[in-house]
């Protein structure tokens, strides 16, 4: 069974940083839910949907995750992705008396926050109310009393040092030790990313969950961390404030709508196009190869026939050349080649060469919550198999090893395009060899 011939595998969507407001991506993912996100228009059947993929399918998380870290770079977008959904699962299950102490971040106070008018931001004070509290402790030159009566306990500010630690002190830091790894680094983090938005940070707080935010925070927000997300200033800036006040869901409502954005329209349908090749990058150089000399021998097979004495019938022999060159060239443009096709296998990825069993090349912790929060950056290049795979020779990566392609809509496609280039082969060939048959004989020899 094939999809329609007219079928076209999804585009290459490239990275862009265009500016697309809140509202606008968030039609545009509301549309793509709506719409399956699969139609057949886009090349991506609901088989592989965005949908299926994240609910566990045949090309399951585990696959897109490989792809976002190996090849796009960014796998950083669905950890986090994951990671808000689990925590959304998470909050959900909260006691109301717990869910009381992080209220919900309002549309209207993210509006407030684009417009610059956030509640606890400097504001210009009126001349008149200037002169009434004039000489009082609400003036703007009595910092001290005001702070005195905002914290009568006269609490000292604590540094990260301090705070970290407070974290180790008795009792306490075997279990923070095991939760957040060694050096709590987060804290830092989590208060040069709120020192640099203009806030002050509050690491200390009755709301559910804070620790884990400012760990959050550390690793997905603030500049230069180990996966820092790709985000705009004002869009850091408003989810910093947000969380300063809040550890409720909604307060990542922007920042979850850029990542799902993204993960939707530009990692998702490359990753399905990628899916579909069959072969690593040296086989399909290879069939290539083998489809433009397949082309060249028919060519050059009737170019000799058409200047010999031999009559016109002689001509349609090489039609066999052109045939099977054109269809192997036209496969190979799109990724995939006919061989590995015809036994409906595909190459093993080069990070999965080196395991034992390819199908569990990536720890299923991987996908767990206590990855999510994990200070370790998404870089592969000191990890081992990169200089094993470099090591071996091209024609040992051409003959890879191979496994199964179990996913149907995936074969489905792959029989289309197959099918696709058999059609296509067959007409483009005819035409060459119709022109040749149409040259009258050279007699040359």
């Amino acid at each position: 069974m094939v999809y329609q011939l007219t079928y076209r595998r999804p585009s290459h969507v490239p990275s862009s940083r265009e500016s697309i407001s809140g509202e606008e991506k968030q039609k545009s993912i509301n549309d793509s839910i709506s719409s399956g996100s699969s139609c057949m228009s886009c090349g991506i059947p609901e088989a592989l949907s965005f949908e299926r993929i994240i609910s566990g399918g045949p090309c399951t998380v585990r696959d897109f995750m490989n792809y976002l870290k190996y090849i796009e770079h960014a796998a950083e977008n669905l950890q986090f992705f994951l990671w808000f959904r689990d925590y959304s699962a998470r909050w959900e299950n909260l006691p109301e008396s717990e869910k009381a102490l992080a209220p919900e971040w309002t549309r209207a106070q993210a509006a407030a926050e684009a417009t610059g008018n956030v509640q606890g931001r400097p504001k210009r004070v009126d001349a008149q109310v200037a002169a009434i509290l004039k000489n009082t402790d609400f003036a703007d030159g009595a910092p001290k009393a005001a702070v005195d009566r905002a914290d009568p306990f006269h609490t000292p500010s604590k540094t990260s040092e301090d705070d970290r630690h407070d974290m180790m002190s008795e009792g306490g830091s075997s279990m923070n030790e095991k939760t957040f790894g060694s050096g709590y680094t987060h804290h830092g983090l989590a208060e040069k990313a709120f020192d640099d938005a203009g806030m002050k940070w509050k690491p200390f707080t009755a709301q559910p969950y804070r620790e884990e935010i400012d760990r959050i925070i550390s690793i997905y927000l603030a500049e230069g961390s180990p996966r820092e997300l790709n985000l705009s200033a004002r869009e850091r800036t408003a989810v910093l404030h947000a969380l300063q006040n809040t550890t409720h869901p909604t307060a990542f409502r922007s920042v979850i709508t850029t990542v799902e954005y993204s993960l939707r329209r530009q990692a998702h349908p490359n990753f399905i196009r990628w899916t579909i090749c069959n072969g690593n990058r040296p086989r399909v150089v290879f069939a290539r190869g083998l489809g433009i000399a397949g082309i060249f021998g028919g060519f050059l097979a009737d170019l000799l026939i058409t200047l010999s004495h031999a009559s016109r019938p002689w001509r349609v022999i090489p039609f066999l050349c052109w045939f099977i060159g054109i269809a192997t060239l036209i496969a190979a443009w799109k990724g995939m080649c006919v061989v590995l096709h015809g036994l409906h296998h595909r190459h093993i990825r080069p990070w999965e060469l080196f395991s034992d069993d390819p199908e569990d090349v990536m720890d299923e912790k991987l996908l767990s919550q206590e990855s999510f929060i994990s200070q370790s950056t998404n870089s592969f290049e000191d990890d081992p198999w990169v200089a094993r795979y470099h090591k071996r020779n091209v024609i040992r990566k051409v003959f890879d090893r191979q496994i199964w392609v179990e996913e149907p809509a995936l074969r489905q496609i792959q029989d289309t395009i197959f099918l696709q280039a058999l059609l296509g082969a067959f007409v483009l060939s005819c035409i060459f060899v119709g022109i040749f048959c149409a040259v009258p004989r050279g007699n040359l020899y």
